[in-house]
């Protein structure tokens, strides 16, 4: 199968695979916050931008985003901004690492680098957009400050616990899929 066929056909499969990843396993990691649902879709968005690069992982990201937004949960404008946002920063800081360092510390600090920027991009884009779309004009102001008192105690604690979880399924499982599934490398002890 020519490079670019197989490139096109992962990185379908791999939308795939978030959308029913995002689609079917979630659930809140703050009871306090129950809006705020894990979702394991990052770990096939990460696993196609660690392989391909950073481009791919935007990509997936924004192909599973609309499906899951537009078709699936009805989240909408909002709810696609926000994943693609979050999940965007994770795979392009990750993959931009790892691409200048590709060993298992370079995946590490990536995926280090990327959690935390994950986290404290949510902060700026919750801070921003979110009193847009939750509230209306008579109540911006209440709603931006509800929103920033969420900021450190909610937000950026669910969305490092969120990114991490997601950076560690990812490095456990990595080198497999890109050997076998991204590469179809057979061999044993070959290097990727």
């Amino acid at each position: 199968m020519p490079h670019t066929t197989k490139k096109l056909t992962l990185l379908a499969i791999f939308t795939a695979i978030a959308v029913v990843l995002i689609t079917f396993v979630h659930f809140p990691l703050f009871p306090a916050a129950a809006f705020l649902q894990y979702d394991p879709a990052d770990v096939p968005i990460l696993i196609m931008a660690f392989s391909f690069g950073p481009v791919a992982g935007l990509v997936v990201t924004v192909l599973a985003s609309a499906i899951q937004a537009f078709l699936i949960s009805g989240d909408g404008p909002y709810g696609f901004l926000m994943h693609v946002i979050a999940t965007g920063i994770l795979s392009l800081v990750a993959s931009l690492i790892y691409r200048r360092r590709h060993t298992r510390r370079g995946a590490v600090v990536g995926l280090v680098c990327g959690s935390i920027a994950m986290g404290l991009g949510m902060m700026v884009a919750n801070h921003f957009i979110t009193p847009y779309y939750m509230s209306t004009p008579e109540n911006f102001a209440a709603m931006q400050q509800m929103t920033d008192s969420l900021l450190l105690p909610v937000i950026l604690p669910f969305n490092l616990l969120k990114a991490g979880i997601n950076s560690v399924i990812t490095f456990l499982i990595y080198k497999p899929i890109s050997r076998y599934v991204v590469h179809g490398n057979t061999r044993r002890g070959s290097r990727v």
